[in-house]
């Protein structure tokens, strides 16, 4: 299968590169960057055989089959979009759009076209949050709360590598969604109650650094989620299980028990990166011409739900 990577000089391109690399019967041939990237000189240290800036010609090449977007957040839609139209099967990184309306748009144009799309909700296939999800369908373990830390230090806009970004990352609409979407994934239910407090804006980024979402879903399980741009400090996300049979925290692909014992996860997955595991999904997907876990379709449901949690911080 013959892959494009656009936004692949960025930190999460950069993965979602060294991924493929682990997939069986997978070439990356073409990559898409954006200023100030010398994406030319990044292609031929990658061995890649294509490189442009337009991601219009990259969709135009017979030899795509199939793109993943790790481009910025606002062009997120619009990208996956044009995939789509271009004839492309698409994983669009985390979070699909910026807003519910494009949400909707882009699912839209997945069902027209009968494409293969997902949206980039890695925390499905974390194989922590994998060995969790196990023990709920086996009913060994029932949900009664999630608490959440989503912690970063971005006071400018630099991103997961810390070089300078572009664009203005969002915890809503980015970081929230993470959580979401596993909380109602693995819960196996729409939340029936959500809200959202938001601190002050910042100054010149214009967005709320410190961000406090409290959800229910109608069988009673809560989420508790605190995030904040503004923790110097251990950074990232850490999740912890509170269950009627124990609990357990987890740190992406990592997970320990209530006491800090780590939990042997080998075997859940073939791989014990989350990156790799949603790429097979895509790609074992398109070969089996089925819907994925992670389809736009399925991740609609935590757009929704951060959109009445947007609603909430107006009102």
């Amino acid at each position: 299968m013959k892959i494009c990577v656009a936004g692949a000089a960025g930190a999460f391109g950069m993965k979602h590169l060294d991924a493929l690399a682990a997939i069986e019967g997978v070439e990356v041939v073409s990559v898409v960057g954006g200023e100030p990237d010398d994406i030319q000189g990044f292609a031929a240290q990658r061995g890649v055989p294509h490189a442009t800036k337009d991601l219009g010609e990259a969709l135009a090449r017979a030899d795509v089959e199939a793109v993943i977007l790790a481009t910025p957040t606002p062009v997120h839609a619009a990208q996956a979009i044009q995939c789509l139209k271009a004839g492309k099967h698409v994983l669009v990184e985390i979070p699909m759009a910026d807003n519910l309306a494009d949400s909707e748009r882009l699912a839209r144009v997945q069902r027209e076209t009968g494409l293969v799309a997902m949206a980039g909700h890695v925390r499905r296939f974390n194989p922590s949050h994998q060995w969790i999800r196990r023990k709920i369908l086996a009913g060994e373990l029932k949900i009664q709360q999630m608490d959440v830390q989503t912690y970063f230090f971005r006071r400018s806009n630099l991103n997961a590598l810390g070089q300078p970004r572009t664009w203005t990352d969002h915890l809503l609409w980015h970081h929230a969604c993470h959580t979401v979407d596993l909380f109602q994934y693995q819960c196996g239910e729409v939340a029936s109650e959500a809200f959202g407090i938001q601190g002050p804006k910042h100054p010149t980024l214009g967005i709320a650094m410190d961000m406090s979402i409290g959800m229910k879903v109608p069988s009673g399980a809560l989420c508790t989620l605190s995030l904040s741009f503004n923790n110097k400090g251990p950074l990232g996300t850490t999740f912890r299980y509170i269950c009627d049979n124990g609990t357990y925290i987890a740190r992406y692909d990592d997970l320990y028990d209530g006491e800090e014992r780590k939990i042997d996860l080998t075997g859940v997955a073939v791989s014990n990166n989350g990156i790799e595991l949603i790429d097979r999904e895509f790609v074992s997907a398109i070969r089996d011409k089925r819907e994925p876990n992670g389809s736009l379709a399925q991740c609609l449901d935590a757009m929704r739900t951060l959109d009445r949690v947007e609603r909430s911080f107006r009102s």
